[in-house]
């Protein structure tokens, strides 16, 4: 299995990783069976994201997600963040071979997860603005059988 430079390079040196101090919303996705959890942080001012941070448990893969994934939403307002989807993502990294895509939807699915936690302590459903976020089983990713 190989992994392109930027893969390993949001591996060995990932970006925002950590706890924020009250954040505005966190959210956690993943399931243990399959090794992967991922939990971001955000802090939102304006509508707009201006810190996020994340704390992964998983493979290379996953860790390499959860950075690109914080870089591409941080400045971002939270309409652009709820855009992200998993293969900007995997584009951002140039690419992930085929068996590790599901990181790239749960990392995806954790910034839904922290937005729609946002909406909440706002006191409002986030369901009609972040939609459902889906999950299967084992990790969000609909590969397993």
């Amino acid at each position: 299995m190989a992994y392109s430079e930027k893969v390993m390079d949001h591996f060995t040196n990932p970006r925002n990783v950590g706890e924020i101090k009250e954040p505005s919303g966190v959210g956690e996705v993943g399931n243990p069976r399959c090794g992967d959890i991922m939990r971001m942080y955000i802090k939102v001012k304006d509508d707009v994201i201006t810190d996020v941070t994340f704390k992964t448990f998983g493979c290379g893969a996953a860790i390499a997600t959860s950075s690109m994934a914080t870089e591409l939403i941080k400045g971002k307002t939270i309409n652009d963040a709820l855009k992200l989807t998993n293969k900007a993502v995997m584009e951002a990294l140039d690419g992930l071979p085929s068996v590790k895509v599901h990181c790239s939807v749960l990392a995806e699915q954790a910034i839904k997860a922290a937005i729609a936690d946002y909406y909440k302590r706002q006191g409002m459903d986030p369901t009609s603005i972040v939609g459902k976020l889906t999950e299967c089983e084992e990790c969000a990713c609909g590969l397993h059988e």
